[in-house]
């Protein structure tokens, strides 16, 4: 989806009504992909496109590819890095506009604002790196501005990578003292998974193995957290709301396995949930 020009608003719109319809709330994650923009899929092997093909030159905080073989970005200059967090302001107001309900802002996974925050990424000499406050003031900035349009009454999420899995990188403690911060800058939940700025860390992928990173910021800053990462059975989500070990779970990779992962949930549990109506007649018969 795309939410960088005003003509984005009426269709969203729709989409956004037919979710309600049927008892959803709709929300909409908001990023810039930096140094990883202009690529191709992942299962197209996620080249870097050229300009026949349809690329770009990408742009990051530092001139630093995210890996071997990679185009190096542009550093962004000061006012590239002020005109950027306006289109931020400027996405969150369409996204009002259209009638989301909620926003994400997606500081995570190697993407623009992930680059900003890690230190392997970000080796600027000005005001926005160098240290742990001018690594985040874009984060924070970014914020700011959306604040002014999206007003507190409406939820605001962080994503961000509470690791990246390596030496000298992003680390949980970062999270953990960011997440105190941003606590205070009227966000609701940090949404925690990990990883995406660092090509070559060693991720120990297996289920649910985010969890405790969520965890270990929820009960260090208090913030409302969300888990995600592998999370595939009802069971599984079920354990981390009632350990209280998250606020909330998030699932991406099963509904795109099993769309009517909720639905089965829901009946593996015991709970009663409202089902579309020509399936609810397919339940009973």
């Amino acid at each position: 989806l795309g939410l960088w020009k005003d003509e984005h608003i009426s269709f969203l719109k729709r989409i956004n009504h037919f979710i309600e319809q049927h008892g959803s709330l709709p929300g909409i994650q908001l990023a810039h992909a930096g140094r990883k923009a202009g690529h191709s899929r992942p299962w197209e092997g996620g080249r870097k496109l050229t300009l026949e093909e349809g690329g770009w030159q990408s742009i990051a905080p530092s001139p630093i590819a995210f890996k071997k073989g990679d185009a190096v970005p542009k550093e962004m200059t000061i006012d590239e890095i002020k005109q950027c967090i306006q289109y931020f302001k400027e996405a969150a107001l369409r996204a009002k506009k259209a009638d989301f309900k909620i926003i994400e802002i997606h500081a995570a996974h190697g993407y623009l604002i992930n680059e900003f925050l890690s230190p392997v990424s970000n080796k600027r000499t000005d005001e926005y790196g160098g240290s742990f406050q001018n690594r985040i003031r874009f984060l924070l900035e970014i914020i700011a501005e959306i604040r002014e349009v999206w007003t507190e009454e409406n939820p605001l999420f962080v994503r961000i990578s509470a690791t990246e899995w390596q030496e000298g990188a992003w680390s949980i403690s970062d999270s953990i003292q960011l997440a105190s911060i941003l606590k205070n800058k009227s966000i609701d939940l940090i949404d925690c998974s990990s990883g995406g700025n660092v090509a070559d860390a060693v991720i120990p992928v297996k289920p649910l193995f985010q969890v405790e990173l969520a965890e270990q910021i929820k009960i260090a800053t208090k913030i409302y957290t969300g888990a995600v990462g592998l999370v595939t059975t009802a069971e599984q989500a079920n354990s981390i709301i009632v350990e209280n070990k998250a606020d909330v779970v998030f699932i991406g990779r099963e509904l795109l396995r099993d769309p009517y992962f909720p639905l089965r949930a829901a009946h593996t549990l015991g709970i009663e949930v409202k089902w579309p109506l020509p399936y609810e007649r397919a339940k009973n018969y």
